[in-house]
């Protein structure tokens, strides 16, 4: 242990603990703009600058550790000078229009700034002058960039894709498209984690809220809005109100006075994933010797776009199934305009998730399988929700509970739980054992899968069959993973993937908290809700299983092959460089 003085209060931490762990310890902040726990640790930014008695310089206090017998000063009159010079030469390459940034309000340079006071610039602004594809679902602002490098950060380290290098040189220095590339031509994942790991609105996802708003307000259109597992643990959080109070029912409630048609949930289509992906995978068991294994799950488009860019050799290992985004916007187009008995060009198929690849997964080639156009419209990330929920000027403490639209609006607890990492796999493994034996399972039996570890593997016995299967979260655990399928040195039967750390619970749509990881927290919340729901297996969804009987007749079928499964080749993604 060492003992150390931090503005006049004694302490006492293990020895190696940095100065600012110190002084968080006795309810010191220091203020820090480009650090990230375990991440981005390089004092880039200066601004966590403390003042260390007789030493002459000021010190970076991320990646400064503590000595016996320290004395600090966090905000002297030197360090306070120093950290506003640094905030004013980093905000003088930063465009400072607050008004029209979507960070703003929740940015971490705002926020620094406002402390420290500063009302004027005394230096010359200089901003880049670089364009960027504005129809691309990841934007970039150049103008906006401080070069704190989290982003580079995050998707090497995390998420093993380095999408993300420095360009130029001296004071031209800034962050782009690492080799020379074109986002375009880049093999990005679009999982969006540069974005909720960025401190200010340099990056963002695509803002699609005005074509809804558009359609809204067209009285021929008729609007149908689907709400994915996950967005129900999250839409609340900027509002400040209670995960308890933040229920799906009020967001229902919520999209209903915006003027949606019809509001769905996700969850329906998420049932009907694992009775196609379930029957798929036995279907191969059932067929191992002739069958590559293991089968891995499709409903992450990050992930997919990650396994056709880093392994296109494994393509055909990914289920057939669509996402049950893309499962649900079929069935909006085909079954649900038979049952309005209207035509299915003038309905517009909205989603809201919790992720930036389904805003690219809806605008695949091979995704228009209804013959009206896209099945999915428009896809809005959790945020954009709540930018529209502030813009219609609802109340949202005064919400009341509505209930989803029938017959889609019915969902399973196994459904809620794909918003998890694990979910899909627990779901699928629950209606397997079902189709196999004729019985239900104990709904937990499965819940080895659970938790926020980066690559889980259990095994479990499917009435007389052994099965290994395995979990991973974030694209860094995945290259781990599949390198050691690649290498023999692991087998499994059945992978899920989801390309977000802790799944699509921590997806690059949710709300951002700067320095807080909420996925955990919020995949707790999913557990609870499949805990609670009165039906907890896929296949015993009323819902699901009238579409089997009157329109799609069975799993796998021709009907359900033509609307619900995909081909995976259907579409090009640039290759790893």
């Amino acid at each position: 242990m060492v003992k150390l003085v931090i503005d006049s209060k004694a302490v006492e931490v293990e020895n190696g603990t940095t100065i600012l762990e110190a002084a968080a310890s006795v309810g010191i902040k220091i203020p820090t703009l480009c650090f990230l726990k375990d991440v981005n640790e390089i004092g880039a930014c200066r601004v966590c600058m403390v003042e260390i008695e007789g030493t002459g310089k000021l010190q970076p206090a991320c990646n400064n550790t503590v000595a016996e017998g320290m004395e600090i000063y966090t905000n002297s009159p030197k360090v306070r000078e120093t950290r506003r010079v640094n905030v004013e030469l980093i905000l003088s390459q930063h465009d400072c229009q607050c008004a029209t940034c979507v960070r703003s309000g929740n940015c971490k340079l705002q926020t620094i700034a406002n402390d420290l006071g500063i009302l004027e610039l005394p230096f010359k602004k200089v901003l880049p002058k670089t364009k960027w594809p504005k129809d691309f679902p990841l934007i970039r602002d150049y103008t906006k960039c401080i070069k704190c490098m989290r982003c580079i950060q995050i998707c090497d380290k995390v998420q093993s894709l380095k999408i993300w290098d420095v360009a130029n040189t001296g004071s031209r220095t800034t962050v782009d498209v690492s080799m020379n590339r074109k986002i375009t031509d880049a093999d990005c994942a679009l999982c969006g984690q540069c974005i909720t790991h960025c401190p200010v609105g340099a990056l963002r996802e695509r803002d699609d809220t005005q074509r809804v708003l558009d359609a809204l307000a067209d009285p021929d259109v008729i609007t149908v809005v689907q709400v994915a597992p996950a967005v129900r643990a999250a839409w609340g959080e900027s509002f400040g109100i209670s995960r308890e109070f933040a229920t799906v029912k009020r967001l229902v409630s919520a999209l209903r006075q915006m003027g949606f048609s019809y509001i769905f949930d996700t969850n329906f289509s998420a049932d009907l994933t694992i009775m196609e992906e379930g029957s798929e995978f036995l279907k191969r068991l059932k067929n191992k010797e002739k069958e590559t294994f293991p089968m891995f799950t499709s409903c992450c488009p990050g992930w997919v776009r990650f396994l056709k860019s880093q392994y296109p050799d494994m393509t055909d290992q990914l289920s057939t199934a669509k996402s049950p985004q893309q499962m649900f916007g079929a069935m909006m187009k085909t079954y649900y305009a038979d049952l309005l008995g209207v035509d299915n060009s003038k309905i517009f198929s909205i989603s809201v998730m919790p992720c930036i690849a389904k805003k690219g997964e809806c605008a695949l080639p091979t995704m228009n399988d209804s013959g009206a156009g896209q099945d999915v419209d428009v896809v809005l990330t959790t945020r954009e929700v709540e930018r529209l929920i502030r813009a219609e000027h609802i109340d949202v403490p005064g919400l009341e509970e509505e209930e989803f639209d029938s017959p889609l609006g019915v969902g399973s607890g196994a459904g809620v739980i794909f918003g998890a990492t694990g979910g899909v796999m627990e779901a699928a493994l629950r209606s397997a054992y079902y189709l196999v034996t004729g019985e239900n399972p104990d709904p937990d039996a499965f819940q080895e899968v659970r938790g926020m570890e980066g690559w889980k593997e259990a095994e479990f016995d499917l009435a007389g069959v052994p099965l290994k299967v395995a979990v991973a979260s974030g694209l860094g655990n995945t290259r781990k993973l599949i390198k050691a399928i690649r290498k023999g040195k692991v087998q499994y039967d059945f992978v899920e993937i989801m390309a977000c750390p802790g799944g699509c619970s921590g997806g690059g749509g949710q709300p951002i908290h700067d320095g807080d990881e909420l996925a955990g927290v919020r995949a707790e919340t999913l557990y609870g809700l499949d805990k609670v729901n009165h039906l907890r297996f896929s296949h015993e969804n009323p819902a699901v299983q009238e579409c089997y009987r009157t329109y799609l007749q069975r799993p796998l079928g021709h009907r359900s092959h033509e609307l619900l499964h995909t081909d995976h080749h259907g579409w090009e993604m640039p290759k790893m460089e």
